[in-house]
């Protein structure tokens, strides 16, 4: 007796959904006031508007709730020739643990002859398990202004959490006329917090900032800086113009205490609500 089986249809595999949006703004002057010249979104990537003054204020918002692997964001900024851009977001970033790859961020910021660009993101939270690839790269023009900041949390320390299996892959790079101005590079893996506790990298901190500011008062800036950094963080100048500073805290809530003030005299008040919700 023969038998003929029938073949089973294979299990199709299930492909997990992954979170890509993009951004593409633009700002022009149009008279004494900035307004958007160009706006584009797609898919988990949103924007708000709330009134601003002079400046077009932007709070970029991911509608997936969260990073991890697979997932892709790219955000395209453009300041017009005197015109003045803030870019914020509505909260904390966070990138969860992946199953498999890299979740990617990719922002790139230009600014063209007498505009301002404001970079003010809230932190980034690593969570355990996080594997996350930043690029941020940033253009500009001779006489442009720039303030960017990029708050880190290695994980929250309030709910105990230990960062033992993180990737962490980060660059910022700010060019003038094609020229380098700045060029910073983070590359965690593995056992996060056995790393932070050496004295060398960070004495046991939960959180870091790195900030630049390019303009022509960074230099008058450089003691009310010092004045509010905390003893574990530092402020120098590149030149009369390039201010950097870097802090790490215990904390989220520490290095917010600090670097709000910063944040509050750099950008001459004009810090967006988001940060003080």
């Amino acid at each position: 007796m023969v038998l003929h089986l029938r073949d089973h249809p294979t299990t199709p595999k299930v492909t997990q959904p992954r979170a890509q949006g993009a951004l593409d703004l633009a700002v022009k002057q149009r008279g004494a006031r900035s307004a958007i010249d160009r706006l584009r979104s797609q898919g988990a990537m949103k924007t708000l508007f709330p009134r601003s003054r002079d400046m077009v204020q932007a709070i970029m918002i991911n509608t997936s709730g969260g990073l991890t692997g697979g997932d892709h964001l790219t955000v395209d900024a453009r300041a017009g020739a005197g015109a003045g851009l803030s870019l914020t977001t509505q909260a904390a970033e966070r990138a969860y643990r992946s199953a498999s790859g890299f979740a990617r961020m990719e922002s790139t910021l230009t600014v063209e002859a007498g505009a301002s660009l404001f970079w003010l993101p809230q932190e980034l939270i690593l969570f355990e398990g996080a594997a996350l690839r930043r690029r941020l790269t940033c253009d500009l023009a001779a006489d442009a202004r720039l303030l960017l900041v990029e708050p880190v949390v290695f994980g929250r320390a309030a709910m105990g959490e230990t960062l033992r299996d993180v990737q962490f892959d980060d660059h910022i790079a700010v060019r003038r006329e094609g020229v380098p101005l700045y060029h910073d590079a983070v590359r965690l893996t593995g056992d996060v917090m056995a790393g932070l506790q050496r004295a060398a990298i960070a004495g046991g901190a939960g959180a870091m900032a790195s900030l630049v500011y390019v303009a022509p008062d960074a230099e008058a800036f450089m003691p009310k800086l010092r004045a509010l950094m905390p003893e574990t963080g530092g402020a120098s100048l590149m030149g009369p113009d390039i201010l950097l500073a870097r802090l790490v805290a215990a904390d989220s809530y520490e290095m917010r205490r600090h670097l709000v003030p910063m944040l509050d005299a750099l950008s001459q008040d004009t810090l967006p609500t988001s940060w003080r919700l």
